[in-house]
């Protein structure tokens, strides 16, 4: 396995999707401050963008895979497999557009955005570009251009923040002298309708930017290969929906469960304090767009099993790093989630982001069915996931709130988890590292133990002040963060 390719490679992809994506989560503190809690603005974004979410996954229908498998097969010519693969998203996308233009109103009204429909209208354009961009980003990644496409990544990043800076900070200051704009301001839910307008024009300049990948479009088109590719991919479809349901479906379910002002209001939490814990799946992203194509580039080496074995270590040792990390500094960390009035919610940040290691091996483990084209065991093994995650969200959510979005998703991704595990040592086994990944899991849980005995004996919690005891108890975590760094750099130098 080259760790030196895959080092460097997840450094520069990771640049754009934990770093840059950084910048943007820096936004949340701007809109938990602009916009109150109380008011269920932010509960509207974090719902809207969750069925952006579940969108993009059936628009691209899980052809970024598609792509990199057949660009690798024998006998395949990977420009005409880029081209087929550009042109039936495409127009897929083009028809969902036309579809949700065209019956508008109603699907808003469905919604629960019959006052705003313009929201829905904006985040089809959006997720149709995004669809679109997404081949276009994985050719990038299956052609080794990471810093080509780190670049565009930024070109949407930084004027997204540029815009939202000036909407929130800038544009308020005009109101006592153009009071029609504050009218616009206030009819358009105090700045949430802006923050869908200032996506579209930012994805919108990223179209404009990848014209020499679109290109592409007309290296030609094989019927043949396109029916080959659809019968490859569709259990990759249900894969991806069962699988981003497992992320999302909470918050699309919220307000259905918990209807009213009041779901809004504590969707708006939940997804502000979610945003932290979302630092773990920016790590696995990351991971994922460097390790994908060398696993699927070496997938005819016999020792393709020792850079699955060695790939899953070595993401499970970091990111049980990043886990504690994010938990030892949370009291720096939650000023993401804005103000103290969002803080109620910090409760879920262990949970979800344990989650989203899960998901992470998950996503590792998914390899034996992918490259083996039995593909439709991953939508089989998320479909019970997913089953699990709705099933707990449905029947505790009412009682206990969104801590039970959080124990949803752990259940999910562990039940897929253990299942992909289970299946793939009969089917297609690899020598996983489970004794050391398994003492690193003990070591970070019993390091947040300490940790966590530690707060509660010097009487905080996790929205006491900034204080001279909190900086302490940052100190102690400081202490038990190096124990891991320690061990961790012994046990890889024994080996």
């Amino acid at each position: 396995m080259n760790l030196k390719s895959l080092a460097k490679d997840t450094a520069l992809y990771g640049l754009s999707s934990i770093v840059g994506r950084f910048l943007n989560y820096l936004l949340v503190p701007l809109y938990t401050i602009k916009i109150a809690a109380e008011s269920g603005g932010y509960g509207i974004v974090t719902n809207l963008y969750a069925y952006t979410a579940l969108l993009l996954v059936i628009l691209t229908f899980g052809m970024e895979t598609t792509l990199f498998r057949f660009s690798n097969k024998d006998g395949e010519d990977g420009r005409m497999v880029y081209s087929t693969t550009l042109r039936l998203v495409g127009l897929v996308c083009v028809a969902f557009v036309a579809l949700v233009l065209g019956f508008l109103h109603p699907i808003s009204g469905a919604l629960g955005y019959s006052d705003h429909p313009e929201y829905i209208g904006c985040m089809a354009l959006i997720v149709a570009q995004d669809a679109f961009q997404a081949i276009m980003f994985s050719r990038l990644r299956q052609q080794q251009k990471p810093l080509r496409f780190v670049c565009l990544k930024f070109a949407f990043i930084i004027p997204n923040v540029l815009l939202n800076l000036f909407i929130f900070l800038v544009l308020p200051k005009f109101f006592p002298a153009h009071p029609q704009w504050e009218a616009l301001w206030q009819q358009y839910n105090y700045g949430v309708g802006f923050i869908f307008l200032v996506n579209l024009i930012c994805t919108t300049i990223v179209s404009l930017l990848f014209i020499p990948e679109i290109r592409g479009i007309f290296y030609g088109w094989d019927k043949k290969l396109a029916g080959r590719m659809l019968s490859y991919t569709w259990p990759l479809l249900l894969f991806g929906i069962v699988g981003i349901l497992n992320q999302v479906a909470d918050k699309i379910l919220y307000p259905w469960l918990v209807p009213g002002p009041e779901g809004k209001v504590q969707l708006g939490i939940y997804g502000a304090c979610v945003k932290i814990a979302m630092i773990m799946a920016l790590l696995t992203q990351a991971f994922r767009y460097a390790y994908e194509p060398l696993v699927f580039n070496g997938s005819r080496d016999k020792n393709s099993p020792e850079t699955l074995r060695e790939g899953m270590k070595y993401f499970v040792i970091f990111a049980l790093l990043a886990w504690l990390a994010v938990l030892f500094y949370l009291p720096i960390l939650r000023y993401l989630a804005g103000t103290g009035s969002y803080w109620s919610g910090l409760k879920v940040v262990p949970v979800v982001m344990m989650a989203e290691i899960f998901m992470g091996i998950f996503f590792n483990l998914s390899f034996w069915y992918k490259l083996t084209d039995q593909t439709w065991w991953g939508a089989i093994i998320s479909a019970a996931g997913a089953l699990v995650m709705i099933a707990v969200n449905i029947v505790f959510v009412p009682r206990f709130g969104y801590m039970a979005c959080a124990w949803g998703g752990f259940a999910g991704y562990g039940v897929g988890m253990l299942l992909s595990y289970i299946l793939g040592q009969k089917k297609a086994p690899v020598p996983y590292d489970v004794k050391t990944m398994g003492a690193f899991l003990l070591l970070a849980l019993a390091l947040y133990g300490v940790s966590q005995l530690a707060r509660r004996a010097m009487g905080l919690t996790l929205e006491s002040p900034l204080d001279g005891g909190m900086i302490a108890w940052i100190g102690i975590n400081t202490v038990l963060l190096a124990v891991y760094g320690v061990f961790t750099l012994r046990s890889l130098k024994r080996r």
